[in-house]
């Protein structure tokens, strides 16, 4: 295995600012690129680019450049999967970590035979995670492992997302329309459907094969217009989400993830959201109930939203971040952490 590992950062967004902060940050891995979505970005430092002190590494849109580096993994982390993007990075012949909504591709249709297509023509590895979905799902799988029997795995993600500021990712689950939308439980299927994939890891990491896979939503609205940064949700319009995403065996449901997001404090039915974090739970032989809450340091300095926001950024980057060097380790094709060893997070202790 290489000393260091040469990375391409792909884009530098909200995510893929805190990934290229935390790869230039960590000793196991060299920043050899980054691709510059916007035009305006292109021929800056990427230190520049997210705030840090020059890397000496130019940001640029010529994806030709980029694959010449032969870097041994990309980070890809637009907001979105672009399938004709990801074919080009795979057939080249490098892996993919990335965090747009990508567990097992089974959401990119057709999409996913080219990505697997890609891998096996360029030897490359696909490996997508985040926090959730993603490494809630690793640490549900992690606490079966004492179990000789388990009836059902389930994960609960509760969070206040008042201070959330993404319209861009939350109007596509059905935030901000009418209560009386009819396509409210289409848009929220389609908009949480990485969660579906999810379902698809815990199934395989149990060894057991799904009849079906379920959505089921739930909506509140705010009864006042709630105001925030970017954007007002009007009264009468959904602030509350609830998504169960379940798998499902014999009639019984194995698997249930799911998430109930609250925004304001008008909202009818009044959810109540004792803790932002998941509380996961085994059924089984024995019972095992994991409760995973998150805080900033000690040290944080946050004088705006947006600084506050990065802690969650960082914490959807880190999970792909830190299985590069697995993912480089692992057979050609599209992968899970059903696939992978453990993926460990070397390199992040301070030295200094």
């Amino acid at each position: 295995m290489p000393n260091k590992y040469r990375v391409v950062q792909w884009t530098t967004g909200n995510v893929g600012k805190s990934s290229l902060q935390s790869i230039v940050a960590n000793s196991q891995f060299e920043l050899v690129g980054c691709y510059a979505w916007s035009p305006e970005k292109a021929g800056r430092d990427a230190g520049e680019l997210v705030g840090i002190d020059p890397t000496g590494v130019m940001a640029t849109n010529d994806v030709d450049a980029l694959l010449a580096l032969k870097p041994d993994c990309v980070v890809y982390n637009p907001m979105w999967i672009d399938v004709d993007e990801l074919v080009r990075i795979l057939s080249a012949g490098v892996n993919v970590v990335t965090t747009a909504s990508f567990i097992t591709g089974h959401n990119l249709g057709d999409g996913r035979d080219r990505v697997e297509q890609a891998c096996r023509q360029g030897g490359s590895t696909m490996f997508g995670s985040g926090v959730s979905p993603g490494f809630a799902e690793l640490l549900a799988i992690v606490s079966a492992m004492v179990c000789n029997r388990v009836d059902k795995v389930t994960v609960n993600e509760a969070a206040d997302t008042t201070f959330y500021d993404s319209p861009d990712t939350e109007r596509p689950v059905g935030f901000g329309q009418p209560i009386d939308n009819p396509e409210l439980a289409q848009m929220a299927e389609k908009g949480t459907a990485i969660f579906g994939e999810a379902v698809r890891l815990v199934a395989d990491a149990l060894g057991v094969e799904l009849d079906e896979i379920r959505c089921v939503p739930e909506f509140a609205q705010t009864t006042a217009d709630l105001e925030m940064e970017s954007w007002t949700i009007p009264a009468g319009c959904v602030a509350g989400v609830y998504i169960s995403w379940q798998g499902i065996v014999s009639g019984r449901t194995v698997i249930d993830l799911n998430v109930r997001w609250r925004k304001g404090q008008t909202l009818e039915p009044d959810w109540k959201v004792d803790q932002d974090g998941w509380v996961i739970q085994i059924d089984g032989q024995p019972t095992v109930t994991t409760k995973v809450g998150f805080l900033p340091p000690p040290y944080f300095q946050a004088t705006t939203l947006a600084e506050f926001m990065a802690l969650g950024h960082i914490m959807t980057a880190m999970p792909a971040i830190n299985a590069i060097p697995a993912v480089v380790a692992a057979a050609p094709g599209i992968v899970t952490y059903a696939d992978l060893p453990l993926t460990l997070p070397r390199g992040n202790v301070p030295t200094g």
